[in-house]
């Protein structure tokens, strides 16, 4: 994943794909409710086009950004949910048109940043690179609440791969917000991707230890783990699995956006 090239031409063809998901709705159906708790369909992309337009003021104007951070201080639990209400309040097509022109601007500003660049966020800066990736990560996140909410089953790709590691890079963060002191070690992440391939990280030899102590092990299909990290899912309705007792809270805890920590979804039994 060192080629920013390479992820904003999969942020692309992720955003294009819930373009095609959302472009013949009617005006009712954008107003029909997803999975977050009062968001409809336009919420979704009203959130997706509020976050692309804040993304690009970083990229341009740190200045300008830092009174945007400032906002989200003083309005910690509500400044994402009056953007998002704000947005959808637009007519369909005006949303659309704007999300659509607001993505297709970043990725230019990313694609064109020199080499060593980094932008100010919610979290730490990042780099062009980490920026798409972590658009890449939202759109797929908020994609599928759309696609949940359509019952529309949508066919897994290779692109989970940059949500997967948003996720495990994002392992300390879930444990910071929270409060929590991190473990100092990395865990072994395996997961299986859509087309039967391994991807992993961190080291080989962290096993659960014995008494469930020491390094832990993460493992399960890459799918049910960006689920997981994107809190779509519940931990329970899912096939990821932890040997050691650190990495297990972890997949209680686990998150891979910025800000504050989510409520996650109830089980499918609840």
């Amino acid at each position: 994943m060192s080629d920013p090239a390479a992820v904003i031409d999969d942020l692309r063809a992720e955003s294009d794909e819930l373009d095609r998901l959302v472009a013949g709705l009617s005006d009712e159906e954008w107003g029909t409710a997803t999975p977050a708790a009062g968001w409809t369909v336009a919420h979704q992309i009203a959130h997706l086009a509020w976050t692309d337009e804040v993304a690009l003021v970083a990229a341009t104007s740190p200045g300008a950004f830092a009174q945007e951070v400032e906002k989200a201080v003083a309005e910690p639990d509500t400044f994402v949910d009056r953007a998002a209400e704000a947005g959808a309040r637009r007519p369909p097509a005006d949303l659309l048109a704007h999300w659509r022109t607001g993505r297709d601007r970043l990725r230019q500003i990313l694609g064109d940043a020199p080499p060593g660049a980094r932008f100010p966020w919610y979290g730490p800066p990042m780099s062009a690179m980490s920026m798409a990736t972590a658009r890449l990560m939202e759109t797929w996140a908020h994609g599928q609440d759309v696609a949940d909410a359509l019952g529309v089953v949508r066919e897994p790709t290779a692109r989970l791969r940059h949500v997967a590691h948003i996720g495990v890079r994002a392992r300390d963060y879930a444990y910071l917000v929270r409060g929590i002191e991190p473990p100092k070690e990395q865990f072994r992440v395996e997961l299986t991707g859509p087309g039967g391939e391994l991807w992993t990280w961190g080291p080989e030899d962290a096993p659960g230890g014995p008494g469930g102590e020491g390094r832990g092990r993460v493992t399960g299909p890459a799918l049910d783990f960006c689920l997981l990290v994107t809190q779509r899912a519940h931990r329970d309705d899912l096939a990821v699995r932890a040997e050691g007792a650190d990495a297990d809270r972890w997949l209680d805890i686990a998150q891979a956006f910025a800000g504050p920590a989510g409520t996650g979804r109830a089980p499918k039994g609840d």
